[in-house]
């Protein structure tokens, strides 16, 4: 066991997934995406608050698609274009079934009443609404890349109605993948915001597990961070945990990236290397942090003193990478 010779990820990325010709070249053709929306074949998912609908069919977990005809209107983005030609779009509305449970006239929103729920909830052939965290790693390759994606973009568009610079209004354009101010004609594009993951191992080879002030008692991950302006990524690393944990590290490596719209981050995931084990946690973003082994990680696992971050995440990736072998005891 160990960390991989060549340190490429053990497992897939499930948030990095893809199968759909995201086609860029269509967005500007409002004639087109007029014709794809009036098509019957055309497929769309609805998302509300990072959800949509999903249904477990035997072994097989799927988002359910609906077509233009089914919905009221609202705002489309589109998703792009798969190898027999059908188009995909997120519709942004009321996740069909699902009733409103209250009205939110600060922000003008309807809440559903939707209870929260876990990939073992869902029975076979029942329809219900999910978030991507609970889902993304039960969905095949479209249907995790396509639900990432419209998460992204609703999320972006829910906090960009208005123009900043002049405060107006701002319209959807470019098959929902900018916004337009008609009073000052500013262009505004969905942004990602970079931050860096890493796992930091000591001579000995180690690795450091840390717990947020957010987090229950055995929930560890971890660290990361934002990209701060002007900074590249290998010194985002050695800042971050310089500051969360007073640990000095070098040689940060790269091993993937993987999308995270929880509004809007891209996870850069790294190896770093400690010069320093001395843990001097900052208050304000670390409970606690801890050097693990692996017997010593593999115990606590057992004993239930740990929880690893979720099968989704690449810092469960990372962990699972240093270990050597796939683990259990998710949060």
């Amino acid at each position: 066991m160990g960390i991989l010779a060549d340190e490429e990820l053990l497992g897939p990325l499930l948030l990095a997934r893809s199968a759909i010709d995201r086609s860029a070249a269509l967005r500007n053709d409002a004639k087109w995406l007029a014709r794809a929306w009036d098509d019957q074949a055309t497929r769309v998912m609805v998302i509300e608050q990072g959800r949509t609908l999903v249904r477990r069919t035997g072994d097989d977990t799927a988002i359910v698609y609906h077509a233009p005809t089914e919905l009221p209107q609202g705002e489309r983005y589109l998703l792009g274009v798969d190898s027999e030609g059908i188009a995909y779009f997120a519709f942004a509305g009321p996740l069909p079934g699902v009733p409103v449970a209250m009205e939110n006239h600060a922000n003008r929103r309807q809440v559903r009443a939707v209870p929260p729920v876990k990939a073992a909830d869902l029975e076979e052939g029942h329809t219900i609404p999910v978030g991507l965290r609970q889902v993304g790693m039960l969905l095949g390759d479209r249907d995790a890349g396509l639900m990432v994606y419209a998460v992204a973009l609703e999320a972006w568009h829910a906090t960009h109605e208005f123009c900043p610079q002049c405060g107006g209004p701002t319209e959807v354009r470019a098959g929902g993948h900018m916004r337009v101010c008609p009073a000052d004609g500013s262009q505004h594009f969905p942004r990602v915001d970079p931050a860096v993951i890493m796992l930091v191992h000591d001579e000995d080879d180690r690795c450091l597990l840390a717990r947020g002030p957010q987090w229950p008692e055995g929930r560890f991950s971890v660290l990361a961070g934002f990209v701060e302006p002007g900074e590249s990524l290998e010194h985002a690393v050695i800042r971050e945990v310089a500051e969360e944990v007073g640990v000095t590290v070098e040689g940060p490596r790269y091993l993937g990236s993987q999308p995270w719209p929880f509004p809007r981050s891209l996870m850069l995931g790294f190896f770093a290397r400690a010069v320093s084990t001395e843990i001097r946690p900052d208050a304000d973003e670390i409970v606690e942090a801890r050097w693990y082994s692996r017997d010593e990680l593999a115990a606590a696992l057992r004993a239930g003193e740990v929880r690893l971050p979720p099968e989704v995440s690449i810092a469960r990736r990372l962990i699972e990478t240093w270990y050597g072998e796939r683990l259990t005891g998710d949060w």
